[in-house]
């Protein structure tokens, strides 16, 4: 599937500029997915060259970048239907009970080749199946904890670099759990599961999600301490 985008082709200069920009605004206000997304591109190419390359030498992994799928409502949305135990339900049920949609994720738009640039569309496009993987939340520990485990994956120096912004905005209190519970976690889950980038999740919609976990070297998130 070719990937619907208007690129924009920028010089060093200004993929510096864009990169400084972006990080502002998303430390003043984290809600700005196209901020942060802007962030991730002009200074992620060589992350992402690694993790072309990586899938490239996976069987999977050769056959997402063939056959191009997208985590978009068209192509994913048959496990709205399937059996409660599955994978495929667990991620329809995270989406619904967020009232989150497929198609909300802001499209690509400084990576050089098509290659690369579907490439960081997939890492956009997994990141709820990785929420749904791991059993983490959506709020501010939940999406740092998930930053942790896509540096450890990919390393793209926005997950870094939102992982000490969210730091910043915890209170003490969910610093401390953070910093105790979470951090030295993800850090873990992060290094000892599979390639998540090379897993082509959709053909695995119908199994058992506790077996995919197992197969994948998922470690759960912990339970929120009392």
């Amino acid at each position: 599937m070719i990937i619907e985008r208007a690129r924009v082709p920028l010089r060093r200069w200004q993929q510096a500029a864009v990169a400084m920009g972006s990080a502002i605004g998303a430390l003043v206000d984290p809600r700005r997915a196209d901020l942060i997304a802007a962030l991730g591109e002009t200074t992620g190419k060589p992350a992402f060259e690694m993790v072309l390359e990586r899938m490239k030498k996976s069987e999977e992994g050769r056959a997402i970048l063939l056959e191009r799928p997208r985590v978009v409502s068209e192509q994913v949305g048959h496990a709205w239907d399937l059996p409660d135990n599955t994978f495929g339900a667990a991620y329809a049920k995270f989406m619904g009970s967020r009232n989150f949609s497929p198609d909300d994720r802001p499209p690509v738009r400084f990576m050089e080749t098509d290659e690369l640039a579907y490439v960081a569309t997939r890492a956009r496009e997994v990141h709820d199946l990785w929420h749904t993987l791991f059993g983490l939340p959506t709020n501010l520990i939940g999406e740092s904890a998930l930053k942790v485990i896509e540096f450890e994956q990919m390393y793209l120096p926005m997950c870094m670099l939102s992982v000490i912004g969210g730091t910043v905005r915890f209170n003490e209190k969910q610093r401390s759990m953070f910093l105790k519970h979470y951090f030295p976690w993800a850090v873990r889950a992060g290094r000892q599961c599979t390639d998540l980038m090379c897993v082509y999740y959709e053909r695995h919609f119908n199994e058992d999600l506790e077996q995919v976990r197992r197969k994948w070297g998922i470690i759960p998130a912990p339970q929120h301490p009392k």
